[in-house]
Parts: structure tokens; C-alpha cells; sequence
């Protein structure tokens, strides 16, 4: 008998779309940081097209900064992000662990202050609490591996009435390494991201050969992520999610 399945979600841009939530928690975190600075309170253009290239809670932050200034060159920013990201931290003289913690800071204040207000900058992607409330009954577990900090991903799961397996946040390490941990349990793996990088850096990771990969098309997608997409990466659709796993693709 074949074993069912493990399913690995990532969260933001997978279960729920935080991107109001981003925004607010990134734009609080840059000026407590740097409180000269000045930036609107709705997101800017330029902060949706980084998205898909962000990483990590404090390239968001560093990010908002870098969005302060008049003179940013934004083509060049998401031509050569890495680039760019490394030049930011040398401009604004802060580390990836000053930034980290100054948005976690944030975002544990605001949930103390007002758990709902900061629950509803986010939304979960329409009919997926109840897909995932039904894996159950489908006899196959699942759990949530994110670049957030595990806390805030529980916070926001209890709050749709969920409640994974396990949730692994930044703190137990990138998501490769995870993967392989979990690799050495007796159930496959299927790992449904919606970073394109993040799935060909789990695909080239030796010892993860075996995980099947879906890159979700609702997520946060850059232009050009859903086309050509290398052995073991599948697109995965709503009307595919939506359907017994037996149907995916």
C-alpha cells in the first residue's frame, strides 16, 4: 500500500495573501528604524513588484527603505535584486538581523495590541481553509513551512480555525534543510510554494529528489515564473487544488 502523502505548505502567498499585511508591518518597522524617512501609508507599485523576488521578513523592511528614496532605480532593483539587496544593506549601514528583528518586534506588538485588527490585513485565499480542513478526512496530514516566524503563522492559523501538523517558521532553518528533516519520515513529500527560486533550490538539493514540487499559479509571481518550468515542478491551479490528490498534477 502506497503511504499518503505529507503535504508542505509555504504560507504567505500560498493559504493566505498577506500583502496589505506586508506592507503595514514593513513601512512600521523602516521608520522605527530610520524615523527621518518618510513613506505612504498605502504600498506602492514598486513594493508589489518586488514581492515576488522577496525572500525573507527583512529584505520586506529593507526593502520599504530602499522605497524612501527619490533617486531608487527600480528597474535596475529588480534586474539585479541580490545585487541591489547587498548595496541596500551597505547604504543603510543595518544588518539582516537588525531588520529581522525590528519587524518581528513590530509584528508582536500589534498582535498584542490588536490580535483581530492585525489578523484581518490578512486573507486567506478563497476555499483554502476548508481544502485543508477536508485533507483530513482524506487521510493525509499537512503542515506549514514558511520564511515567517512560526509564532505569527500559528496566530493567523487559530484564527481561521486550523490547525497544521506542525508549523516550522525562519527559526528551524531554510526550507531545503527542513525538507530533508522531514525527508526522513516514512510518508512522501509534496511541497506546494509559490517562489519559482525556492522549488529549483529544493529540486537541486541533493536528497530532496523525491519531493514533489507544485508551484501554486495564485501566489506572489513574478513575470515569467509559470512558463517553462523545469522536471518536478508542476503548475498547480485552484480547480486542481480543489480536487482529491489522486487528481493533482
Amino acid at each position: 500500500m502506497i503511504a499518503a502523502p505529507l503535504l508542505v505548505f509555504d504560507f504567505d502567498g500560498v493559504l493566505v495573501d498577506g500583502m496589505r499585511e506586508y506592507w503595514w508591518s514593513a513601512r512600521r518597522a523602516a521608520l522605527a528604524l530610520r524615523p527621518e524617512r518618510e513613506l505612504p501609508e498605502l504600498a506602492p507599485a514598486g513594493f508589489a513588484q518586488l514581492r515576488p523576488l522577496i525572500h525573507k521578513g527583512w529584505e520586506m523592511v529593507l526593502a520599504a527603505l530602499e522605497l524612501s528614496r527619490s533617486t531608487l532605480d527600480l528597474s535596475a532593483y529588480l534586474n539585479n535584486y541580490r545585487g541591489q539587496t547587498q548595496a541596500a544593506l551597505e547604504r543603510w549601514q543595518l544588518s539582516p538581523e537588525r531588520l529581522q528583528q525590528a519587524l518581528e518586534t513590530l509584528r508582536s506588538e500589534a498582535i498584542l495590541q490588536d490580535p483581530l485588527a492585525w489578523r484581518a490585513l490578512h486573507q486567506p485565499y478563497p476555499g483554502v481553509p476548508e481544502r485543508l480542513q477536508r485533507l483530513q478526512s482524506e487521510g493525509s496530514d499537512w503542515l506549514v513551512l514558511t520564511t515567517k516566524g512560526g509564532a505569527f503563522a500559528k496566530e493567523l492559523l487559530a484564527g481561521y480555525g486550523l490547525t497544521a501538523k506542525a508549523v516550522y517558521g525562519h527559526e528551524q532553518g531554510s526550507k531545503p534543510e527542513v525538507l530533508l528533516r522531514l525527508s526522513q519520515g516514512a510518508s512522501p513529500l509534496w511541497f506546494v510554494e509559490d517562489r519559482r527560486p525556492t522549488l529549483e533550490a529544493v529540486r537541486h538539493t541533493a536528497g530532496l529528489e523525491a519531493v514533489r514540487c507544485f508551484l501554486v499559479s495564485w501566489g506572489y509571481l513574478g513575470p515569467g515564473d509559470r512558463d517553462g518550468l523545469p522536471s518536478g515542478i508542476q503548475l498547480l491551479k485552484p480547480e486542481q487544488f480543489e480536487q482529491p490528490l489522486a487528481g493533482w498534477p
